[in-house]
């Protein structure tokens, strides 16, 4: 059954109720009458659609042709030629099995023919190895040395290094990515140890293991107390066979990469880490941007306004951090492992002398690296990781650099879902946007693409939707965030914090009882602009028992909206339902009296208003 959607109804017809030029269309490209389409509604809407059977095909008859164009489609980020044939795949194709159960899909690549014939492990296996149908395919490439379930190969690997690093009195580093490439490197996996001399631990552990994991492919082992061993694990791809000659070769090549790291090490700490940073002035950071330079000195200036404004940190261990941040990238060590920036940075600090939470933020102002990656936890870290991130969002908005939906070269998006999680995870109540503009003033020499107040809310609206992501992923209502965004604010603190609570609102007793006396504030209220109420034109009872409760209630729900207290506040709204359900069934709010009218609205409008301060309330779904 195939079904094709096509225009919606009034588009179908005239208005004489003919079939229209674009209902006509519909029918003829799908091949069928106009009379023989169907009206179906979908998303609210009704639209014609095109219902047509199709008679299938044995999967023998379809195979043949759609298996071909299935592997020729396959796209490698390298891929080859080879003989005489154009091609390209990730390696030459050999042989072809294709299987149906016991029946052979006949079809052919180039020279290449379909066949029942396989081959097992290059070197463990001999010839080709015919199968007779599906189901003991796998088990005979098994006693081939083949193990093809990729989680039954993962898992083998994983049990293997487990066992390899117990039996040397340590544990193996749990890596997943290491894990799933190595997985994918191996046919038949045999872990082994192999160790390297205890003298290359002066080098930092995270260059050792970087060395070992990024160039070969090893799993680093860990004592009983977390310290790193002179040792790690390779997995092989075969059997236990000549295992002295295989780890000796694997050790070898591990030395010649860990005596370049102690080499590294040695010159690198050799000099004081200020000793780099005159050479940044000669790194490009943007070409519209200017150097490293230009941003450690945009850096500097914004880390200590920021650590003002936040009243953390002081302005002397931010503005040496600033300096520092960036000197590591000028050291030969970052320069052969690019990934060890602000982790070399934090070491060769320390090396120097440098104060101790200096050092701990020139690592830290480069976190969160990746989802799910540590914070910064020192409060010198905390304003230069949002430093960083905000001068780069804003030097980027600025001159025109921005997301779109399939390309982020800069990786924008990690860096503003970064600083709202740092917002969000240490409580941090500030303007953003005010912070926003602060850092567009060090990028008005170079005459930015955009105006500083479209900057500022374009940036802002990017970093809103990040906030609204990480909201969804703790399980904040989409209703509930819409009506919170719906009043804004740049405190992202505030606008979670107030999500937070009205998701559980709305789980509370109260909830009905708010929700009655909201909704007939405001959907009466809702085109009036005054909230001023003449008190001396009130004359029924139940309109001065209703100022009297608004008037008594107003400073209370105000004061305790100014401590953001909002769920106090939102008792105290739900405090009105009885005085407004009796107001409601004494009096008509549109009276004649237009005095009194408009009396009656500003008290309702005054309810609205109170409530808005915190959401838009008419945006909840219940």
């Amino acid at each position: 059954m195939i079904e094709n959607r096509g225009p919606k109804k009034e588009a179908a017809y005239t208005a004489d109720g003919q079939p229209s030029k674009a209902g006509l269309g519909f029918a003829r490209g799908q091949g069928m009458a106009f009379e023989d389409l169907e009206i179906r509604e979908a998303g609210g809407a009704e639209y014609l659609y095109a219902v047509k059977k199709e008679k299938g095909q044995p999967a023998l008859q379809v195979l043949p042709n759609l298996l071909p164009e299935i592997i020729t489609a396959l796209v490698f980020p390298k891929s080859m030629r080879w003989g005489y044939y154009n091609t390209r795949f990730a390696r030459p194709i050999r042989w072809l099995l294709a299987l149906f159960d016991d029946k052979v899909i006949e079809f052919s690549i180039d020279n290449i023919n379909s066949s029942r014939q396989t081959c097992g492990h290059r070197f463990l296996s001999k010839g080709f190895l015919s199968v007779k149908d599906t189901a003991e395919y796998f088990e005979i490439l098994k006693q081939n040395y083949v193990i093809l379930n990729q989680q039954e190969r993962k898992d083998i690997i994983w049990k293997q290094v487990v066992e390899v690093a117990a039996a040397q009195g340590g544990t193996a580093m749990e890596n997943p990515e290491l894990l799933e490439e190595v997985t994918h490197l191996v046919e038949y996996p045999t872990a082994f140890y192999g160790s390297f001399s205890p003298s290359y631990l002066e080098v930092p552990p995270e260059v050792l293991t970087t060395s070992m994991i990024e160039h070969q492919r090893y799993f680093p082992v860990y004592d009983q107390t977390g310290k790193l061993m002179p040792g790690f694990i390779g997995v092989k791809n075969g059997i236990a066979y000549s295992m002295e000659l295989v780890t000796a070769g694997n050790e070898r090549v591990l030395k010649a990469r860990l005596e370049d790291a102690l080499f590294f090490w040695k010159e690198d700490t050799k000099k004081a880490l200020q000793d780099m940073v005159a050479g940044l002035k000669d790194v490009m950071f943007h070409e519209r941007l200017g150097s490293l330079m230009d941003k450690v000195q945009r850096l500097e200036n914004l880390a200590v306004k920021m650590g003002e404004l936040l009243s953390i940190s002081n302005p002397v261990r931010l503005q040496r951090a600033a300096y520092l941040c960036k000197a590591d990238l000028l050291s030969a060590m970052v320069y052969e492992f690019p990934e060890l920036q602000g982790i070399m940075g934090r070491y060769y600090a320390l090396q120097s002398h440098e104060d101790q939470e200096v050092a701990a933020a020139i690592l830290e102002h480069y976190m969160p690296r990746f989802a799910g990656d540590r914070l910064p936890a020192s409060s010198t870290g905390i304003v230069l990781s949002l430093s960083e991130k905000i001068d780069n969002l804003v030097g980027c908005f600025a001159i025109g650099i921005k997301p779109t939906g399939s390309q982020d070269p800069y990786a924008l998006r990690r860096q503003a879902l970064g600083l709202v999680n740092i917002i969000l995870e240490h409580h941090l109540v500030f303007k953003l946007d005010e912070v926003l503009n602060l850092a567009y003033e060090a990028f008005i020499p170079i005459k930015p693409k955009l105006s500083q107040a479209d900057t500022a809310a374009e940036l802002m609206e990017f970093i809103v939707q990040r906030l609204r992501g990480i909201l969804l992923e703790q399980g904040i209502s989409y209703d509930v965030i819409d009506a919170v965004f719906a009043k804004p604010s740049s405190d992202l603190s505030d606008l979670a914090r107030r999500a937070k609570m009205l998701q559980q609102f709305k789980g509370n007793d109260y909830y009905q009882d708010f929700m009655v006396v909201y909704n007939r504030s405001h959907n009466l209220s809702r085109k009036w602009e005054s909230a001023e109420v003449n008190a001396a034109v009130l004359a029924d009872d139940c309109d001065k028992e209703l100022f009297q409760a608004i008037k008594g209630l107003k400073g209370q729900v105000e004061a305790s909206l100014n401590k953001q207290n909002y769920e106090q506040a939102l008792q105290d709204l739900a405090s009105l339902r009885p005085v407004l359900d009796r107001f409601f069934t004494a009096v008509m709010v549109m009276a004649e009296d237009e005095s009194l009218r408009n009396a009656r609205l500003g008290m309702l409008k005054t309810i609205a208003n109170l409530s808005h301060q915190i959401a838009d309330f008419s945006k909840l779904v219940d």
